[in-house]
């Protein structure tokens, strides 16, 4: 296991992509980053790798009162992944799901948007994505985008994490193609834990840095 905690995202993405040199000068690699505190720790993999960098926007449901807590998570293309054990303990209805899932949407939109602005996402048909957030915590929003990525039709999904509970990490292994996490706590409460520095990713932070690496043509980096 690394040391914990890690000192920031920016430190944690460099050591990722130290896991990840097999994917380095590749022209079917493409990183994702869960946008926001994703896109930090993926920037730093897709410099290393020297391989294009894009976002993808997946929304967290979360429960009523406790906003923290997870029971689903929504993707682009209708995607719906639900915590269903959870559903069913808070009884939750179907309405008041669909009107998280209806706000969360909108939401969703309007980061697609923030974030892109004109610019096409990447395709990703035929292509490894190596998809990255900061951490996982339950789980349901790296399954939303996983069951998103798998309708384009990738040819591999690696997700590559800083930390995430054992239990979690088990279950991913069962839906991606790889999993790369450094470290598997036990005794896991947040991801936030995990970091010394686990400071906001803000709108702007994540333009910045995706317009920073569409700017730098990636031939041309060392």
């Amino acid at each position: 296991m690394v040391g914990l905690p890690f000192e920031d995202r920016v430190e944690a993405g460099q050591i990722l992509a130290s896991q990840l040199r097999a994917y380095a000068d590749r022209a079917d690699v493409v990183v994702l980053a869960l946008p926001r505190g994703g896109v930090p720790v993926a920037f730093e993999i897709a410099q290393a790798l020297r391989a294009p960098l894009d976002v993808m926007i997946v929304r967290k449901l979360g429960v009523p009162g406790h906003e923290e807590l997870a029971l689903g998570a929504i993707a682009l293309g209708g995607v719906r992944v639900l915590n269903r054990r959870l559903v069913e303990e808070l009884a939750l209805s179907p309405s008041t799901i669909e009107a998280i899932a209806r706000r969360q949407q909108v939401e969703l939109e309007r980061r697609e948007k923030l974030y892109r602005g004109e610019r096409p996402a990447t395709q990703v048909a035929g292509q490894v994505v190596i998809l990255v957030d900061d951490g996982i915590a339950t789980g349901s929003t790296m399954r939303a985008a996983v069951q998103a990525l798998r309708q384009q039709k990738p040819a591999r999904i690696v997700v590559a994490v800083p930390v995430a509970p054992p239990s979690v990490c088990e279950e991913m292994q069962t839906v991606v193609d790889e999993l790369i996490c450094l470290a598997q706590p036990a005794g896991f409460f947040a991801v936030g834990q995990w970091y010394r520095d686990f400071s906001e990713t803000s709108d702007e932070q994540v333009r910045s840095l995706l317009e920073r690496a569409n700017r730098v043509p990636v031939q041309s980096l060392m």
